[in-house]
């Protein structure tokens, strides 16, 4: 998967947690820490390809 595939599904897993209020707390856990996941991939990524310093805030 791609750096911008991981960032298209990072957000469209946050605006799923934003928009629903049906989900189980597992639920909500596993799409959060999936999202997690992709976005420290992503943070590993820029670091690695030297693009600048990227802060802790990112995630």
């Amino acid at each position: 998967m791609s750096y911008d595939e991981k960032i298209e599904k990072a957000e469209a897993i946050i605006a799923q947690l934003e928009a629903s209020e049906a989900i189980s707390l597992e639920e909500y856990k596993r799409l959060a820490a999936e999202a997690t996941a992709l976005l420290k991939q992503c943070k590993e990524e820029l670091e690695t390809q030297g693009s600048g310093s990227v802060t802790d805030t990112l995630l």
